[in-house]
Formats: structure tokens, sequence, C-alpha cells
């Protein structure tokens, strides 16, 4: 489990971690991967170092914008056009093949 449950994590548990993994690991697996989850939460813990004072929270490290098109009410297809090029109709209606029973 988490060592010191203060502000900054200083140690983490390679075998706590493992079993939420649900990852059986032999004692020289332990060990080495203590050692490199040592080293990675010690890089967090760096980070936490940093000042963010004023800085905005972002999605993407570059900027996005959606590009909108102003909505333009055009003329539709003539339904008695699409229904002469039908195969099959019924009413104002496409008949098409069943596909599910």
């Amino acid at each position: 489990m988490i060592q010191d449950k203060t502000d900054s994590v200083k140690r983490m548990d390679v075998r706590y971690v493992a079993n939420l993994a649900r990852l059986s690991l032999t004692d020289a697996e332990t060990v080495e991967f203590q050692g490199q989850l040592d080293h990675i939460v010690e890089h967090f813990n760096q980070l936490r170092s940093i000042d963010v004072e004023g800085v905005e929270p972002m999605a993407h490290a570059a900027v996005i914008q959606n590009v909108f098109r102003d909505d333009v009410v055009r003329p539709g297809l003539d339904r008695e056009d699409v229904l002469k090029n039908a195969p099959q109709h019924s009413s104002d209606l496409i008949m098409v093949p069943t596909i599910v029973e």
C-alpha cells in the first residue's frame, strides 16, 4: 500500500499494485519492479514541485477549434424523381428487402 499518505507520495508498494493488477510476482521481480516503481513515483513527485499558478488547464497540447459553417437551406430532391429511380415503392415509401427476420 501507499506508505505515506501525505500530500506527496514517498513510496508505493509494488506488491499492492501487482495485487490490484492481479499479477503474481516472484521475489526477484518484486525487487526489480519496486526500484522501477520508486523511480516513476519520484518523477511524479518532481512534477508536483512545478509552479503551475495561473496556468489554465487544457485538454490538448495544441489549440483545437471547430470550424462551423452557417446552415443554408437548399432545395431537396424531388419526391417523384426519387420514387421513379427506386426498384420498388409503395405510396411515398421506397421498399427494400427484409434482412432481419
